[in-house]
């Protein structure tokens, strides 16, 4: 499965609407002048409005698919289709806005 590559400069939420960023860009790749992000970086979920019971708001966040043949240091980049899981909720990041000219799969 291919996607469009996420860059640093993308819109990513989670689920509920809080801003999530990449905490470790990956300089070696650029996208639309943008560093790309690798699947093993973690994200940092901001102003989740989700509020207890029956879970704590979403506070970070992992990639768990990317690129399976493209890859950069040796490891598999962040793409728009992957799949992704928030602690603690458990949903997904959504990719609202990502650049549109570098597909990877």
């Amino acid at each position: 499965m291919g996607g469009f590559l996420v860059q640093m400069g993308a819109t990513v939420t989670c689920t509920h609407g809080g801003q999530a960023v990449a905490t470790a860009p990956n300089s070696r790749v650029t996208v639309s002048g943008q560093p790309t992000v690798l699947l093993s970086a973690q994200w940092v979920v901001v102003g989740c409005p989700l509020v207890p019971p029956p879970l704590p708001p979403c506070a970070t966040a992992t990639w768990v698919t990317g690129t399976t043949r493209v890859t950069s240091n040796g490891q598999p980049l962040v793409i728009q289709s992957g799949q992704s899981v928030c602690a603690p909720t458990g949903t997904p990041l959504i990719v609202a806005a990502a650049q549109t000219r570098v597909t990877a799969t």
